[in-house]
């Protein structure tokens, strides 16, 4: 049973996906410490002059959790993001068939940055074909201490490993693992490139580590398959 865990982000990039895919179970770690201004309230996306923020205004104090944070929505921020999304990916290949998607999230009004965060996450690996259980860290029993949080959430599913991201090692306590019988493995993801709206009218060419939709709406029913590395093997 390999379980990977990760904060609920705003329209996440590829490497957050392949970590799902990877897994048996993928926890949304949603009862830790909200961080503005990094991934959990925005991403990017290309533009014709290269890219830009999609950012999603919020009221917090120091300390709430993520689950705790409230969106700001007396800006017309979900507009504001339809209308780019729309500027920049109008003329994509898949656009048309995988905005509506998006726009229904985008058309209700959400109270907690965390819900809009994980019903996007859910909603995209409904689309990219990942068949992960998804569930949240908040509906289970776990310490406060970052690794034996971890530990106590892989003992939830009796899982054997626990995929981490390459930062992982810079604070886990592998000893902790190790006592309790569960191997770490480190993701090792190579971004891959792929054919991108704007990239031949912009002197950057393919921009990486852009949010998801970037893939989705270029490559479509394919994006799985390039978000895995598996087209490239097979051209290979």
């Amino acid at each position: 049973m390999i379980i990977t865990i990760h904060q609920p982000q705003y329209l996440p990039w590829l490497g957050y996906f392949d970590k799902a895919r990877q897994a048996d179970v993928f926890i949304l770690l949603d009862n830790v410490q909200f961080k503005k201004n990094e991934w959990q309230n925005r991403n990017r996306i290309r533009t014709a002059q290269g890219w830009q923020w999609l950012t999603v205004p919020v009221y917090h104090e120091f300390g709430e959790r993520i689950n705790e944070v409230k969106i700001d929505n007396k800006t017309p921020w979900r507009r504001h993001h339809q209308k780019a999304i729309e500027l920049n990916y109008g003329k994509a290949p898949y656009f048309e068939e995988y905005f509506p998607h998006f726009q229904k999230a985008w058309d209700r009004e959400w109270e907690k940055l965390s819900d809009i965060n994980i019903y996007f996450v859910r909603m995209i690996v409904e689309i990219l074909g990942i068949k992960t259980k998804i569930v949240l860290s908040s509906e289970y029993e776990a310490a406060e201490h970052k690794t034996m949080r971890l530990v106590d959430l892989c003992k939830s599913f009796d899982a054997d490993t626990y995929l981490s991201g390459e930062g992982g090692m810079a604070y886990l306590d592998e000893g902790q693992f190790k006592s309790n019988d569960i191997k770490i493995f480190i993701q090792q993801y190579q971004h891959p490139a792929y054919a991108q709206r704007w990239m031949h009218k912009n002197t950057e060419g393919f921009i990486s580590h852009l949010s998801v939709i970037d893939l989705i709406f270029n490559c479509g029913p394919e994006s799985l398959a390039v978000l895995a590395g598996l087209e490239r093997k097979n051209n290979q």
